[in-house]
């Protein structure tokens, strides 16, 4: 049976913070509040609870959950051959609605789905979403929502979507943002927006050279056709992934396709 438990009060807070970590523990999946839109969290070095979690949603290995991690420090040791440059995006939009697509580290015991060892990671500016993360260590974390349905801006809509497959559900109220997590790919040589969400290209472009959607990609000829992102990450989300489904963040995440996999913020980057 699934328990609710209200976090918008960082001094009652605790015990639904206590049931969320026991079942994440336990492998189960809990659903929790971000700065986009509410998130489905489960323990990313549990293959078979993220498993879990992508069938709550309806989803397929070809579309893997976003990383929510606590702390920007958590950077190096989920990731490998961070450029200058996505760090400078990191110091300057985390926490925060910014996911960034990195090549994970190749000795991670984790199995997201078909990220083709690429990682999507954000750190959520919601306080009850840290609380949660300091504690259990980084979550994968994908929009609160059926794929194919808006991503969930309360918990009424997330338990109505998910029921009892979630374990434990966090009531911070309404989510305060309903704009997906803005999402970039640091995986090639130059770092390229794959959706466009809370962060303006030109905000990134005042910290570091970002290319637009509309920007030509590496290779002759190849641009974006309206409306679309040339060889988007395959589940890009964040759990602002609703992102086919959206993150939390709100809007609806890239179809993947057969360049790096991993994504991101709850599908939205949950969160």
């Amino acid at each position: 049976m699934s328990s609710v438990h209200p976090v918008t009060d960082p001094n009652t807070r605790g015990p639904g913070i206590d049931e969320a970590v026991n079942a994440v523990s336990r492998g189960g999946l809990v659903v929790l509040p971000t700065d986009t839109v509410y998130g489905i969290g489960a323990d990313a070095f549990d293959a078979d609870a993220v498993s879990a979690l992508l069938a709550a949603k309806g989803r397929g290995r070809h579309m893997p959950p976003p990383v929510l991690v606590p702390d920007a420090r958590t950077l190096d040791g989920l990731a490998t051959d961070v450029p200058d440059a996505a760090r400078r995006l990191v110091e300057a939009f985390w926490p925060g609605g910014f996911t960034i697509i990195l090549r994970a580290q190749p000795s991670l015991a984790w199995d997201l789905g078909e990220t083709h060892g690429t990682v999507a990671l954000r750190m959520p500016d919601h306080e009850a979403a840290l609380a949660l993360l300091r504690r259990t260590g980084p979550l994968a974390v994908s929009s609160a929502n059926a794929t194919g349905h808006p991503a969930a801006l309360d918990v009424d809509d997330a338990r109505a979507q998910l029921g009892e497959s979630v374990s434990v559900y966090l009531d911070g109220g309404t989510a305060p943002g309903g704009v997906a997590s803005t999402i970039v790919d640091a995986t090639s040589g130059r770092l390229r927006i794959v959706r466009q969400g809370a962060v303006t290209l030109a905000q990134l472009r005042a910290v570091a050279p970002v290319d637009g959607p509309e920007d030509p990609v590496d290779g002759p000829g190849e641009t974006a056709g309206p409306g679309e992102t040339p060889d988007e990450p395959a589940g890009t989300a964040g759990p602002d992934d609703a992102d086919g489904a959206t993150e939390p963040g709100g809007t609806s995440e890239p179809a993947g396709t057969s360049e790096p996999a991993g994504t991101s913020e709850p599908e939205a980057n949950g969160g």
